[in-house]
């Protein structure tokens, strides 16, 4: 009972003195992923973004064309702008210099509804301080006034280090006691102003192995420069770091761009273009109440009223891959918000409207078309810009302000239903190709919906409804059974009694299938060959694929070892890639690797002759002459012009039996480059092709070519 007694003591001894009050940047300390989202190489990327950020703010604004970005090799990294400079004159309230109010408070700048900026990315007032408080060092210049203006801060604390021995957070650092001090330490021109910012990450707060990833940084920088026409990004990487550009030296790279959202439309697009690129632009106003700070510092709520100002950079390709990036004020919103729900409610209006116009000629029938049939194919930059937005988090990653959805709902349907009913030839042309698309995404989501309803896995005695040169498998195993596309009646013969058809399946396509990289949507469903592979793996297309109802674990690309084979193996791989993807990705589609010669030897004495196989020439000649070192003699090298040429036994031992076959696993690296390579010797762009033909003629090996 005693026992007992004292637990209850101790639990019950929990008072107002066990209340922790983290002031200042302590919180930020304390619990730093409530503030960058993670401690990881996130959050440390996150970190970075917060000071560019700041400066992307004041060029957003019209101060400053340039930013520059230096990695330095003892793990820090410097922000250089030239927009106007933190305030150096005091602070009426703290009676602190602007800079340190701004690096050492929270919820302080000069973003919160004053006139110092219209538009910014920073709305929380924490993101410089937050960078400090979790730095080992942050020194900070600032040129205005004609000065060169100086503090440093040691984990978010102010006061000087002693750099005689090297500039770094170890040097010796002496905080301020009585008050702190703006050092000026050097004179510009009248009219220089800008900020240069440079810091240590704290390992007491990040892991000692993370590092500022260049890739990312790169991709940041790019799109910066696209979002804001005549910006200057530049990036310098000093660290050497091995896998890096820089590994051998100090590497810069430039990101400027004047083409603007437009420009970057194209550049994200993955696909051929269907539509020119499209922008759709316009502005709404909306009130809002919020708290404001009158001269005395007391709030009060005020009724305001904002503009939204919205642009939009679109256009669709002959893809069904949608990819739509959203910015605030230039800062992504990875996650949406009501800017992309109004940009998907306007589009989907002003489709409806067109589709009901043209039922007729489009032949719809009582169909209804959905937001994915209008989205499939399309890359679009949705960007907002509106003062003080109202985001979920510090992270920024959704807008919340309620009024933008309507904003922008109503400009993209308005300027995008001009757009679509435009009488000019060209973009008439451009909108009936975009229409039949609609169309034809919407007929294939409802066939494919319809074929996953009644072609699922199938028994013997069902398998009627499959395509009837199907040679199809007794398992109903999925993650054992395999499917074999093979090139042609002969190949399948050779099969068929080389196979185990407990769970190998064989089915035959005559010769070259379509190219799907230039055909529509309809056209390859009409084509035989690409919907009876559609039909016989029934996990649907495009869109509406779905790799867990796939009925077979394994889809092996089973072609001959020649350019033709090489060449039908690249149009199924298009296939897949383009209307079967996650089949891809989820490594399933795997290339049969048959060998090229077959070598035997003679028997001599008690040495039985040997049956060899090679896959290249080079390996043949190296397999001969290994032969032939050990006396053995070799009858004439038998070269398989294609899968007929061999039996069964030896279609099986070398091709079809897992124990002794050699398959290539189709990685989407793989496929994207059949993609691109295809697109190039087969696509709509003439050009390219032309370019490639003439600059490769000097190296064909003309012995390949059969004539």
């Amino acid at each position: 009972m005693a026992g007992s007694k004292q637990g209850v003591d101790r639990a019950g001894d929990y008072s107002a003195r066990h209340l922790q009050v983290l002031e200042g940047l302590e919180a930020v300390r304390k619990r730093p992923g409530m503030y960058i989202g993670s401690t990881d190489s996130r959050g440390l990327m996150h970190c970075l973004w917060e000071i560019i950020d700041n400066s992307v703010d004041e060029v957003l604004n019209g101060h400053g064309d340039r930013i520059d970005v230096v990695l330095h090799q003892d793990g820090s990294v410097q922000v250089v702008d030239r927009g106007r400079g933190i305030p150096v004159d005091a602070e009426p309230r703290t009676g602190l210099s602007g800079v340190e109010v701004v690096m050492t408070k929270l919820h302080a700048g000069g973003k919160f509804g004053g006139s110092s900026y219209t538009a910014t990315g920073g709305l929380h007032g924490v993101g410089a301080s937050v960078v400090n408080a979790l730095s080992s060092r942050l020194d900070i210049e600032i040129d205005r006034d004609g000065k060169t203006h100086a503090m440093s801060f040691r984990r978010g604390e102010p006061g000087v280090f002693d750099d005689k021995a090297g500039t770094g957070p170890d040097s010796p650092f002496t905080p301020f006691v009585d008050r702190s001090e703006l050092r000026v330490v050097g004179k510009v021109k009248r009219g220089v102003t800008g900020t240069r910012i440079r810091y240590w990450a704290d390992h007491q707060v990040f892991p000692k192995d993370t590092h500022f990833d260049d890739t990312v940084l790169a991709a940041r920088a790019r799109q910066t420069s696209f979002l804001i026409p005549g910006l200057r990004v530049v990036i310098r990487d000093e660290r050497r770091l091995a896998g890096t550009p820089g590994a051998d030296g100090p590497h810069e790279e430039i990101y400027h761009h004047d083409g603007g959202i437009s420009e970057f439309t194209d550049f994200l697009a993955p696909d051929t273009p269907l539509t020119g690129t499209w922008r759709l632009q316009g502005s709404g106003t909306f009130t809002e109440t919020v708290p404001v700070l009158d001269e005395l510092g007391h709030m009060s709520s005020q009724e305001v009223e904002r503009e939204a100002v919205v642009d939009v950079a679109l256009r669709w390709g002959s893809g069904y891959e949608t990819t739509v990036s959203s910015f605030v004020n230039i800062v992504a919103t990875p996650k949406g918000g009501t800017h992309i729900a109004g940009f998907e409610q306007g589009l989907v209006k002003a489709f409806r409207k067109q589709l009901e116009a043209n039922a007729r000629r489009l032949k719809i029938g009582s169909d209804k078309p959905e937001k994915d049939d209008m989205m499939a194919g399309l890359t679009a930059v949705v960007t907002v810009r509106l003062a003080e937005p109202q985001f979920e988090g510090q992270t920024k990653e959704i807008l919340g302000t309620s009024a933008v959805r309507a904003i922008v709902a109503k400009v993209v349907e308005t300027q995008l239903s001009a757009t679509l009913s435009a009488t000019t030839r060209d973009l008439k042309t451009q909108s009936a190709q975009l229409l039949e698309k609609v169309v034809s995404e919407m007929k294939a989501r409802i066939s494919a919906r319809t074929m996953k309803e009644t072609q699922r896995r199938k028994t013997a005695l069902e398998s009627s409804s499959l395509p009837g040169k199907l040679k199809d498998c007794r398992s109903t195993d999925v993650e054992r059974t395999e499917l074999f596309i093979v090139e042609g009646d002969s190949a399948l013969g050779t099969g068929l009694a080389a196979r185990d058809s407990e769970y190998q399946a064989l089915l035959p396509i005559r010769g070259k299938i379509l190219n799907v990289q230039k055909a529509s949507v309809g056209d390859m469903l009409k084509n035989a060959e690409c919907a009876a592979i559609i039909q016989v793996i029934g996990a649907g297309s495009g869109r509406s694929f779905e790799v867990e109802a796939a009925r077979y674990g394994k889809v092996i690309l089973m072609t001959d070892a020649d350019v033709d084979g090489a060449h039908i193996r690249t149009l199924l791989l298009t296939l897949f890639f383009r209307y079967m993807r996650p089949l891809v990705q989820a490594g399933k589609v795997y290339a049969a690797v048959p060998p090229l010669h077959r070598i035997e030897t003679t028997a001599q004495g008690r040495s039985k002759g040997e049956v060899l196989y090679t896959y290249s020439e080079a390996q043949m000649r190296q397999t001969i002459g290994q032969l032939q070192k050990r006396g053995r003699t070799i009858k004439t090298p038998q070269r398989y012009k294609g899968l007929g040429e061999m039996d069964a036994d030896q279609l099986a031992e070398t091709t079809m039996e897992p124990r002794h076959r050699m398959l290539r696993r189709v990685t989407m690296a793989d496929a994207e480059k059949a993609e691109s390579v295809f697109d190039l010797l087969m696509g709509s762009d003439v050009a390219p092709r032309k370019d490639f033909i003439v600059d490769s003629a000097a190296a064909l090996d003309k012995e390949r070519i059969d004539v």
